[in-house]
C-alpha cells in the first residue's frame, strides 16, 4: 500500500512532472515514507543521516539552535515544499530541528546519496531540481533581507500577507487562515520577542484589522495590510 502511496505523491509534484511512470515507479523504491503528528520532530540534523525531505501534507518549522541553546525559526515548511540538505552537500557544522505544527504530517525522503545519483541519471530533473531550489533560496534571502531592513510591525504585517497569500481561504478581500502557529512562534519567525508580537497583535485586533484565536486568523481587509 505504501508503494502505491509513494507513487502517486511522487507523481503530483510538478519536481517530479518530467519522469516516466516507470521511472517514478523506480524512484519509489529509494524513497522512505513517514507520517507524523503534531510535536512530533522529524529529523535533527546532528543526528540523522543526511536526507531530502518532500512534505505531502501538513506543516513543518525548521528550528535553529545557536551554541548558547536559543532558538530561532528558520523557515515554515508548507505542503509540497522540499527541505533538509537542498545544497545536497552534508552539512556537519548546522545544528537545526524540525518539528510537525499541525495533525497528519506526511512526509517522503530520500537519501542524499541515493537523490544525488538520480539527478545526475536525469538531467531535466536536476534542472527543475535546480529552478526549485533557487526560488525557495530567493525567498529565504528575500525574508532575511526584511528581517534587517524593517521594523517589527513591518516584518509582522509582511509575514501575514504571506502567510495570507500562500494558505489563506480568500472571499473578495477577507482571508481566513488556519492558525497553527503559538504567538512565540510567530515571534520567532519575525525575530521579535513573544512580548511585542502579542502586542501588535493586540493592537491589529483593536484596529478592526483581524481577529485572532488559536485556531483561525481572519483578517477583514487584506488589502488594508
Amino acid at each position: 500500500m505504501y508503494d502505491e502511496l509513494k507513487y502517486w505523491y511522487l507523481r503530483d509534484h510538478k519536481l517530479f512532472w518530467t519522469l516516466s511512470m516507470s521511472q517514478i515507479k523506480q524512484l519509489c523504491i529509494i524513497t522512505g515514507f513517514k507520517k507524523a503528528k503534531k510535536g512530533d520532530i522529524i529529523y535533527f540534523s546532528s543526528s540523522d543521516l543526511p536526507r531530502v525531505f518532500l512534505l505531502k501534507k501538513g506543516n513543518i518549522k525548521i528550528v535553529a539552535v545557536d551554541e548558547e541553546g536559543n532558538e530561532t525559526i528558520k523557515d515554515i515548511i508548507q505542503k509540497g515544499d522540499l527541505f533538509g540538505e537542498l545544497s545536497l552537500e552534508s552539512d556537519t557544522d548546522s545544528n537545526e530541528y524540525a518539528k510537525a505544527l499541525t495533525d497528519e504530517i506526511i512526509i517522503c525522503s530520500f537519501l542524499l546519496s541515493d537523490f544525488e545519483e538520480l539527478l545526475l541519471k536525469n538531467p531535466s530533473l536536476a534542472l527543475s531540481y535546480t529552478k526549485f531550489v533557487g526560488l525557495k533560496m530567493k525567498r529565504i534571502k528575500n525574508s532575511y533581507s526584511n528581517l534587517i531592513s524593517k521594523d517589527a510591525k513591518t516584518r509582522l504585517y509582511q509575514f501575514l500577507k504571506d502567510w495570507a497569500e500562500k494558505e489563506g481561504k480568500r472571499t473578495g478581500n477577507r482571508v481566513v487562515i488556519e492558525n497553527y502557529l503559538t504567538q512565540n512562534d510567530m515571534a520567532q519567525v519575525i525575530c521579535t520577542s513573544r512580548q511585542t508580537a502579542t502586542q501588535l497583535l493586540n493592537e491589529m485586533e483593536t484596529k478592526g484589522l483581524l481577529l485572532y484565536s488559536r485556531k483561525e486568523i481572519i483578517i477583514e481587509d487584506i488589502t488594508k495590510l
